[in-house]
């Protein structure tokens, strides 16, 4: 009972967000506040406390490798079967249709089936997802489907065709300067995000074989007890009800990717990966994760509906946390 109360608690604190808002405690942009101390305080502490209070093996880095490959595979399918839908359905589609949840919604579900060892293995995975859902999946969405960064594909007059027009520049100067603004705009996207600057410091120090002091993990304790509530209460507080018909079909199709998704991921965690099963139990549990928080903060910058994706989280949570019990029933581990 307990394994179920715990992320069904969850839900509770984004039930308890959102109607913060409909009562008026809250206005409709006050989340950014809390979205910012999310992305930029607590998350990063709470990747902190866990290298820091957890022993990770350096083999582990294969589960972060499988991570990056679940993470990577959904958008990159996702772009090449929807080339006759418009750029804004397949940029939405593209950022919330693959990455996983961990650190707010699946680490408190495998510590309440297995205890806080269970974090380590799905830390490692969520170094590889870190990559994706922290900066990759918005890079590529960008990059894709010619999104030009900083601003929303309404400022962009975006239409109904599958991408933005986009001329390739004819000039070797012009060639030049293009490629130093794309590799600038990846550098910005993957070391201008705390927590993935974060994952690849506590990389660096594993492998380095450096512990991390207690007292850094007294500090960042706080930090890791309140990642859980502030990220799900910020989701709560962004998260508004479908408007219409196509805001309904736009999450159902979402839902649609990502559970055949997770199944398969799901199959190949359990029944290919060389682990031991503890391992592999820990990693179903990962690939059926929702949405990842990061998909609320880009589809906000790329679509500006982050409502819309909030809801999307929220729904999908719901969803994995049924397959989650099921699957852990199923284990038997």
């Amino acid at each position: 009972m307990s394994a179920i109360l715990g992320p069904a608690s969850l839900l509770l604190i984004i039930l308890a967000g959102y109607l913060f808002k409909r009562f008026g405690l809250f206005g409709a942009k006050d989340y950014r506040v809390i979205q910012t101390a999310e992305f930029n305080v607590v998350l990063p502490g709470a990747v902190v406390y866990s290298f820091a209070t957890n022993p990770h093996d350096m083999s582990y880095l294969w589960l972060s490798v499988f991570g990056f490959c679940c993470a990577l595979v959904p958008p990159v399918l996702i772009y090449l079967t929807t080339r006759r839908r418009n750029v804004a359905d397949r940029a939405f589609l593209m950022l919330n249709g693959a990455g996983f949840n961990l650190g707010c919604f699946c680490f408190p579900v495998v510590t309440a089936f297995w205890g806080a060892g269970a974090v380590v293995p799905a830390a490692m995975f969520d170094i590889g997802n870190c990559v994706m859902v922290a900066a990759g999946t918005n890079v590529m969405t960008q990059q894709l489907l010619h999104i030009r960064p900083g601003k929303t594909l309404a400022e962009q007059h975006a239409g109904d065709a599958p991408t933005l027009p986009y001329e390739r520049p004819k000039d070797r100067d012009a060639r030049r300067l293009a490629r130093r603004a794309f590799a600038k705009n990846v550098f910005k996207s993957f070391f201008g995000s705390v927590p993935f600057d974060t994952y690849m410091l506590m990389v660096v120090l594993m492998a380095a074989n450096i512990r991390i002091p207690d007292w850094i993990a007294t500090i960042t304790q706080p930090l890791s007890g309140a990642n859980a509530f502030c990220s799900m209460f910020m989701v709560g507080m962004l998260m508004d009800l479908p408007r219409g018909g196509h805001d309904v079909k736009e999450v159902m199709a979402v839902v649609a990717w990502r559970l055949p998704f997770a199944v398969a991921f799901a199959c190949v965690a359990w029944f290919l990966l060389p682990f031991t099963a503890e391992i592999r139990a820990v990693l179903v549990i990962c690939v059926l994760a929702p949405i990842a928080i990061f998909s609320t903060l880009f589809t906000d910058k790329v679509l500006g509906n982050a409502k819309l994706a909030g809801f999307s989280l929220a729904f999908t949570a719901i969803i994995a946390l049924v397959m989650m019990a099921g699957a852990h029933a199923l284990m038997g581990v």
